[in-house]
């Protein structure tokens, strides 16, 4: 069966005008979502990954930001463009967010299940009584006793807190949830509990998910398919199992050569040489060339174009492009 295309990103190109110069944090972005799908962006700090999830849901600051070109197509309408009031009848209700820290997401001064209950009453048509019943029915989805709605944020564990926050984002049933790396301030058993309990909600509620991260092994664990980020850019586009047995983009290669392998027999771990390249000066041609083993000349000269080697395979890499002298 055909999955409904339910997110596409066109073109997306998103810049932050500041003294310093033009930071150009995403730049020519192409990727799409089905339902019912997760999607692992996948980048190290400083890649783009929160500000596009905050492209999408049109938060991009402004100033200093600015989304320059391209479409976010969700739903067979681009959300950019969309008056507030539009926005806010879609955040929330259509596609929810899950942030980093779950501590700056919370209000400390309101009840967790009056925090829940308020997102309810924002976006359907219920009663207070209604919602804070509802509030606890989310609040049990997630595994917490419904009794402890009427406790506060500080009252609650990191991993506790973490468990309200998804409950809020997926209190409306959203079609589409972004969870910004929503395990990186909880320790690892705790991190655990939190993406089972992620994948168990999404496929009871048939949700689609962008799941940021600079995890490989949390994309092993929970997603379908998955864009890898440098600079701004998607520099690799597949399903998982493609990405896991033949990653085709240097950076990604480097990204797999710096993880341990406990099967292979290896000395040392081969870390990507040099260091991400500033946002506000990156080097001309491809982002990733002054650190890339396979560099040609040409690297330094343009910018790649994305090439499909296999069906359903983007890499941005001069190496697959046709017509180009290796």
């Amino acid at each position: 069966m055909e999955k409904k295309k339910l997110l596409e990103i066109k073109d997306l190109a998103i810049h932050y005008i500041t003294v310093d110069g033009v930071v150009k944090a995403v730049q020519d972005m192409y990727l799409e979502i089905n339902e019912g799908e997760t999607l692992g962006l996948v980048g190290e700090t400083g890649a783009g990954k929160t500000t596009t999830a905050l492209g999408i849901m049109q938060l991009v600051p402004d100033p200093p930001g600015k989304i320059i070109s391209g479409e976010v197509i969700f739903e067979g309408s681009n959300l950019i463009g969309k008056t507030q009031g539009e926005l806010r009848r879609i955040r929330g209700n259509e596609i929810s967010m899950i942030f980093q820290d779950p501590m700056t997401s919370l209000n400390p001064v309101m009840t967790v299940g009056e925090q829940i209950a308020e997102v309810i009453r924002l976006h359907q048509n219920l009663s207070t009584q209604e919602a804070l019943n509802k509030a606890n029915e989310m609040l049990l989805k997630v595994g917490i006793p419904a009794e402890r709605a009427k406790e506060y944020p500080h009252q609650f564990s990191g991993g506790m807190r973490q468990r309200v926050v998804i409950a809020i984002a997926l209190a409306c049933n959203p079609k589409l949830l972004i969870a910004d790396e929503p395990t990186t301030a909880l320790d690892v058993t705790i991190q655990a509990q939190v993406l089972e309990l992620m994948k168990k909600l999404k496929t009871e509620l048939n949700t689609s998910m962008i799941m940021i991260t600079h995890d490989l092994g949390i994309v092993a664990e929970v997603c379908d398919k998955v864009a890898i980020m440098y600079a701004g850019n998607v520099i690799e586009y597949t399903d998982k199992v493609q990405l896991f047995t033949s990653p085709k983009h240097p950076y990604t290669v480097g990204l797999f050569n710096s993880i341990p392998d406990i099967e292979s027999d290896m000395d040392r771990l081969k870390p990507i040489k040099g260091l991400m390249p500033d946002p506000t000066n990156l080097p001309s041609g491809c982002p990733f060339h002054p650190r890339c083993d396979k560099a040609m000349p040409i690297c330094s000269q343009r910018v790649p174009k994305n090439t499909e080697v296999a069906p359903g395979h983007f890499v941005k890499c001069l190496l697959y492009e046709e017509g180009v002298e290796k």
